[in-house]
């Protein structure tokens, strides 16, 4: 993990391998932003010009690197873009800077010390860079440079920024000190996350997976319950039983619970876990199967809001549930036509077995609503249909109130993550009528994302607020990577939850 240090050391006279710039774009040309005016200072003034001159323009995600030939301790400079220069007594705001922060410390990946003089005005500017830079500077090489560093003379692949030194801050600052520190936290748990995400499915398997939840619940004061196989029989788990039956991994259901002295409030947490997903006897067509490792995102970025909890110390109870199963094709695998008998007591026709995260999740919610928390909201790259109406940026909020649903919304915008409210259309339940019991898990193709949400809606305790986040899009990003956006897990809706939960802490949300 990139290390992180506020820094009171000028631009001037600061020692490091690269210091970062903003540069805006400007009506008449690139103009450098707050923070940069030492460096600026080395260019005798003209640091705008040199880099048009180079060919910037502050667009957003533009890189421009110099050398610096005196008056800087730091041999190169790197210009990040910003976009647009903010309208009279506007800030460059969170988002842009998270952004330009995450492009720098990829472009300074093999670096060891880098110094940002972004703008820095309030701590909230503090914690958008700590956090762009410190996501931005996340890679997945656990699995690479065997054979290379084998070879003399050769490390592998190129390590991530070793430190981000960010300047402007003021490190005895209580509310600076804070928001280094909740950045920190934060990332590493947003990374982890990313790194279970990246793990090829051969070593991450329901039970690998709860093992790492246990490891973190012990470091983190977490209470952790794991309902292996056996006990999930006992329990009448059919949903999570009849989606990894196929499998010689069998299923788990993790609980995560974190409390607080203070709270008041309890929020639970669902994730679905599936660590691989073939589609079952309803194979997958060729060319959809090599990504998913993918499918236990939700249960990744559940077990990280809860571990982030803990070590923000919110005071406001978290209690995750991770449905956690390997969906598989075999003489043993749930076929299309059978029924299960789910842990609510309903039964389930069983028309698709590719359609089988609500299956799990199923069970997930009706346990999680046994202990009537005040809200539930789970999380789950569920339907290839979220992916055609919203792309692969922005995931879809569906949810069984309104103002509920609205809310999440503004948290998601305001931890800068696209998403969109959509609807729960009742008449699309009918579609779901089965002949032989009481639900099929499947329904009208056409709105396929808002008819898992209904299904999933089937199986919340009645009286409790429950919202869910199909990140179907944004979990798994296969393109080339964007701001503080990797290639490959990305930790979706990681950050919403844990801002849902300190809103809820503060009492915020009623």
């Amino acid at each position: 993990m990139t290390a992180l240090t506020l820094s009171t050391a000028g631009a001037a006279t600061l020692r490091a391998d690269a210091i970062v710039v903003g540069v805006a774009k400007g009506a008449k040309g690139p103009v450098v932003a707050p923070g940069a005016e030492a460096v600026d200072k080395a260019f005798d003034g003209k640091l705008a010009s040199v880099l048009e001159t180079l060919g910037a323009s502050g667009a957003e995600g533009e890189v421009t690197k110099l050398p610096v030939l005196s008056g800087l301790k730091t041999p190169v400079v790197l210009a990040v873009g910003l976009g647009p220069v903010p309208k009279k007594d506007a800030t460059y705001g969170a988002e842009p800077l998270r952004r330009a922060a995450g492009v720098a410390a990829r472009a300074l990946s093999g670096v060891k010390k880098a110094a940002f003089a972004l703008p820095v005005e309030a701590a909230e500017d503090i914690e958008a860079i700590a956090e762009g830079a410190l996501l931005g500077a996340y890679a997945f090489t656990a699995y690479q440079g065997g054979e290379k560093k084998a070879k003399k003379g050769d490390n592998g692949p190129k390590q991530p920024l070793g430190e981000v030194a960010l300047l402007g801050a003021k490190p005895r600052d209580k509310a600076h000190k804070a928001a280094a520190e909740r950045a920190v936290a934060l990332t590493e748990e947003v990374n982890r996350a990313r790194d279970l995400v990246n793990t090829p499915p051969n070593d991450l398997t329901p039970e690998s997976f709860a093992a790492v939840a246990t490891a973190a619940g012990k470091e983190n004061g977490i209470k952790v319950q794991v309902l292996d196989e056996k006990a999930l029989a006992k329990g009448g788990y059919g949903g999570i039983l009849g989606v990894g039956q196929g499998s010689a991994n069998p299923p788990r259901l993790v609980k995560l619970a974190y409390t607080h002295p203070d709270a008041e409030k309890t929020l639970a947490l669902v994730g679905k876990g599936i660590t691989y997903d073939s589609g079952g006897i309803s194979l997958k067509p060729a060319g959809h199967n090599e990504t998913m490792k993918c499918d236990m995102s939700g249960a990744a970025a559940v077990f990280a809001a809860v571990v982030t909890a803990a070590r923000l110390g919110l005071p406001v109870n978290v209690t995750g549930w991770l449905a956690l199963a390997e969906n598989m094709p075999s003489g043993t695998a749930t076929r299309p036509g059978d029924v299960l008998r789910m842990y609510s007591g309903k039964t389930v026709e069983v028309l698709n077995t590719d359609a089988e995260g609500r299956l799990v999740l199923a069970d997930a919610l009706t346990r999680a609503s046994e202990e009537n928390p005040d809200a539930i909201v789970d999380v789950a790259t569920l339907t290839g249909a979220m992916v055609l109406a919203l792309g692969n940026r922005t995931f879809g909020i569906m949810a069984n109130d309104e103002a509920f649903r609205t809310s999440i919304h503004e948290i998601a915008e305001e931890a800068g993550e696209a998403s969109w409210p959509m609807p729960l259309p009742a008449d699309l339940r009918k579609g779901m009528d089965s002949p032989t019991a009481d639900i099929a898990n499947m329904g009208e193709r056409m709105g396929g994302g808002l008819v898992a949400g209904l299904f999933l809606k089937e199986f919340v305790g009645e009286g409790i607020t429950w919202a869910h986040l199909d990140i179907a899009g944004p979990a798994f990003h296969e393109g080339a990577p964007y701001g503080y956006t990797p290639k490959g897990g990305t930790g979706s809706s990681i950050r919403t939850l844990v801002k849902l939960a300190e809103r809820v802490a503060a009492g915020d949300l009623g």
